[in-house]
């Protein structure tokens, strides 16, 4: 079974986001940049299919500019055989990026395509869903548990009320949620081989794709700073400062 798994780069996580001062979105200048938490959870889960011998091969995928090899490298290193970039400088917007994945996933032909429930810099959580609908595959989202047995999965969904437990059929895309595994270390050795392992590079027009955003940022701006508490001499104080001044009763 071939594995495809999608990838993003994203600022880290544990890095403070600074909005540009023009208020049209957020700093990325000399920003540390890494892999989407979720993206490591997807790929470190198809690398363990590979290890069990479920799946034959795991090909990871990122859309976004020249600077994204760079991610792809560290999906390498964790244990993907091969990487394929589809290189654009437009900002890609989920639907886009679900386009351009078909594309892809069309000339690889994959049994099951692997990625993060959402991504830490936009938490979108819709390309895996529109994916889906493009391809008219199965789909499960939210991830904790993934099996696979007579060519369908067994996947444990993290919902409101708790965990359901779902049977698909293959070809299927899968999202990952945060308890699905733990992602690993690459080791100085797997580090070396991926600079040897192939990434190809394809372009938008080369999967027929108009990457064009859909949707325009109107403005960003940093959320209200927290105003300083207040002492209450009573309940019926309080209440009526809930009720009248926070008006949240």
């Amino acid at each position: 079974m071939k594995v495809l798994v999608a990838i993003k780069r994203v600022i880290d996580a544990y890095v403070k986001v600074r909005v540009k001062s023009d208020g049209s979105g957020v700093e990325t200048q000399n920003v540390k940049m890494s892999m989407n938490p979720f993206c490591e959870i997807a790929v470190e889960e198809a690398v363990r299919m590979k290890e069990a011998g479920i799946a034959s091969e795991v090909v990871v995928v990122s859309c976004g500019q020249q600077n994204s090899q760079e991610t792809i490298r560290t999906a390498l290193a964790m244990g993907a055989d091969r990487g394929i970039l589809v290189q654009s400088d437009a900002e890609l917007q989920p639907l886009a990026i679900a386009k351009l994945l078909k594309g892809v996933v069309e000339k690889e032909q994959p049994e099951l395509v692997l990625m993060g429930k959402q991504a830490v810099d936009n938490d979108f959580n819709q390309t895996g869903q529109m994916l889906s609908a493009l391809l008219d595959w199965s789909q499960a989202t939210f991830a904790s548990k993934i099996e696979k047995s007579d060519g369908k999965l067994t996947v444990t969904r993290e919902i409101d009320g708790g965990l359901e437990t779902i049977e698909v059929a293959l070809p299927a895309v899968v999202t990952a949620d945060l308890r699905l595994n733990e992602p690993r270390y690459a080791s100085l050795p797997n580090i070396m081989k991926a600079k040897k392992k192939p990434i190809d590079t394809m372009s938008a027009e080369d999967l027929g794709v108009d990457p064009s955003p859909r949707l325009s940022v109107v403005k960003v701006s940093e959320p209200p700073a927290r105003q300083g508490g207040a002492k209450v001499g009573s309940v019926a104080e309080l209440v009526e400062k809930l009720k009248n001044e926070a008006k949240v009763i």
